[in-house]
């Protein structure tokens, strides 16, 4: 009996020790039809990347509303610069000439801040009604012209046409466009935006129709990984990152254009864009910064398709 246990042991302390997955790996076996590109960091470098379908993770692409979170860090910047006051910064203020005839008074409350945090109060210019308002003649008065449907500072009310108003401020407080000022505040080691859409005023569309490429995307996601990089001020970060409402669509945290959750059991920051581009910032004491681009013309959240990138990301940040 004591020989017939050895022997029936010796299988099992045979096999082989299997070795996890690599990002590399991961992003082999990944098959997400609309899936365009994927491009990971790791503490300071890039450890994988890959194309699908023809797309390269060079290539521009429409980071959708991704682009929120790239508007919110310039904000962050105007208000270290001194061009805003601080989140408390008036709206009305810096954009009084578009205000309607007989402005409702709540617009006077209306801040810096509430537009970030998607908490202004204004009907929503997202969804159905988003076509209605980009083709008005002039955005930010059909923006600021919106009945209230809440007062400032009270629910989320997830709105382009919010961040569009923060890309409109610092147009005036600046004296010159959100491209310009960009592409000279956010001078990051591989990033760079490649075009950008503007209203009829000249305004550029703050928080859609941006393009970038996935790895700029992903320069983007390591510099707030890493602290900032000189670029964004630290004490923005920690001020986006903290809860200020919560999504009725998803449930989810949302502080100043970034989602607070957790994925793969690490707590995580992202930015979220139309048919699923993806910025995820996994701070801690080794950061992770993951992009994703794709088919920015297919839904990503009723479908589902959001919930597999995270599933995605959640498979990455445990090969590492």
């Amino acid at each position: 009996m004591r020989r017939r246990s050895i022997l029936l042991a010796l299988p099992l302390l045979a096999l082989p020790r299997l070795a996890p997955a690599s990002p590399r790996q991961v992003l082999e076996a990944a098959d997400l039809p609309q899936l365009r590109a994927v491009a990971v960091w790791r503490d300071g470098e890039e450890v994988a990347a890959r194309g699908f379908g023809g797309f390269t993770p060079d290539r521009a692409t429409n980071i959708k509303s991704a682009s929120k979170s790239i508007v919110s860090a310039l904000a962050g910047i105007a208000i270290v610069r001194g061009l805003f006051s601080g989140t408390d910064q008036p709206v009305a203020e810096l954009l009084r000439a578009d205000l309607p005839a007989d402005p409702d008074p709540r617009l006077a409350r209306l801040t810096l801040g509430h537009l970030l945090s998607m908490q202004a109060g204004l009907q929503r210019q997202s969804g159905p009604n988003y076509g209605r308002w980009v083709g008005s003649r002039n955005w930010v008065r059909a923006a600021l012209a919106a009945p209230f449907v809440a007062d400032p500072g009270q629910g989320m009310l997830y709105s382009t046409a919010s961040t569009h108003l923060v890309s409109a401020m610092l147009a005036r407080a600046s004296g010159r466009s959100t491209l310009a000022l960009a592409r000279d505040w956010l001078r990051i080691p591989g990033f760079a935006i490649a075009a950008w859409d503007r209203d009829p005023q000249g305004i550029h569309l703050g928080g859609n129709q941006m393009a970038m490429s996935t790895r700029s995307l992903l320069a983007f996601g390591a510099a707030y990984a890493a602290g900032g990089q000189g670029v964004i001020p630290p004490r923005w970060i920690e001020a986006s990152w903290q809860p200020r409402t919560r999504s009725i669509f998803n449930g989810e945290a949302y502080g100043y254009g970034w989602f607070i959750s957790r994925i793969g059991g690490r707590p995580v920051r992202y930015g979220w864009g139309y048919g699923g581009q993806m910025i995820y910032v996994f701070p801690g004491r080794v950061p992770v910064a993951i992009a994703m681009t794709s088919d920015p013309d297919q839904p990503s959240a009723r479908s589902g398709y959001r919930t597999e990138l995270h599933a995605l990301a959640g498979r990455l940040v445990a090969a590492l």
